[in-house]
């Protein structure tokens, strides 16, 4: 399930690199994700199971955290740090937080953590570095920029460990829907929906790159970015930590930027060396090493 999710994350950023290039800003982008996924699951769990859209105060204080701090925060820190930074950069800076779960796990949960796991994610942010050719843009970085990287890496973290926390007592469709509906509330405030701009839904666009002569209307890529890009990879993710630790959870999420950079080449005609092809097989050997240390 993790490993489906992270697959179905990476053919969403081309779809979502295509409703950017029309024009609609990231933060638009993002505040549409939410409020979609937010409407779309909690109508799935009105129809099939009314009752888990109860709430509880013990739970409050926890999905709060988790839809703001966690999913919205997550999205939020990332626009600010790719507006500073190059996009591979930001990407591995972000994906410092498998390590970052690891380590909580580590020294807060006091678990056990196997060293292979350790291994396994130093390869993977190795492989992860050469994906995005981290040394070869010759780009000078910004203080500011990595700080909201950073902060991005802490909020997937903690998106991660609040998910892992209160799924044992809540199934995840009511999990995200709540999650993403406090996240749509923050991104209303932060950009009120009456300023939104809905026309910029109704335009058509060409797909881009080897797909250029196909053009779809942007609604229809919205729709595939909600429902394919949200709702079920992060149902699949919050699912899968009911059979598997956060940490290992999160180094197969390191699957996403592997299949992001094929789905470039393959669709928007982005380059792929040797070198990112050697980084995203040191990131499958990663994974495979992390699924042995149960």
């Amino acid at each position: 399930m993790a490993a489906s999710a992270a697959v179905l994350w990476g053919i969403n950023g081309a779809v979502s690199k295509t409703i950017l290039s029309t024009g609609l800003s990231s933060e638009r982008l993002a505040q549409l994700r939410s409020l979609g996924a937010a409407v779309g699951l909690a109508a799935v769990v009105a129809v099939i199971a009314p009752r888990r859209l109860r709430l509880t105060r013990r739970e409050l204080p926890y999905l709060l955290v988790f839809g703001i701090a966690g999913l919205a925060f997550v999205q939020w820190f990332y626009f600010q740090a790719i507006d500073r930074l190059a996009i591979g950069i930001a990407l591995l800076i972000e994906y410092l937080a498998p390590l970052l779960v690891a380590l909580w796990a580590r020294f807060v949960y006091h678990d056990h953590v196997r060293r292979r796991l350790w291994v396994a994610l130093g390869l993977a942010l190795a492989g992860l570095a050469l994906i995005v050719d981290v040394f070869g843009g010759g780009e000078s970085v910004s203080t500011a920029g990595v700080g909201f990287a950073l902060a991005g890496a802490v909020a997937y973290a903690l998106y991660v460990l609040l998910a892992e926390h209160v799924v044992g007592g809540r199934d995840a469709v009511s999990l995200l829907a709540y999650g993403f509906a406090f996240a749509s509330v923050f991104w209303a405030i932060l950009a009120p929906w009456w300023t939104f701009p809905g026309g910029a839904l109704t335009k058509t666009t060409s797909l881009g790159g080897h797909l250029h002569t196909v053009h779809l209307p942007v609604w229809a890529l919205a729709l595939w970015m909600i429902v394919l890009g949200t709702m079920i990879p992060f149902f699949l993710l919050v699912n899968a930590l009911r059979h598997i630790s956060a940490t290992r959870a999160g180094i197969v999420a390191m699957l996403e930027p592997v299949v992001g950079a094929l789905v470039g080449w393959a669709w928007l005609s982005e380059s792929l060396d040797g070198i990112q092809l050697l980084g995203a097989a040191v990131v499958l050997v990663a994974i495979g090493l992390a699924q042995t240390a149960r």
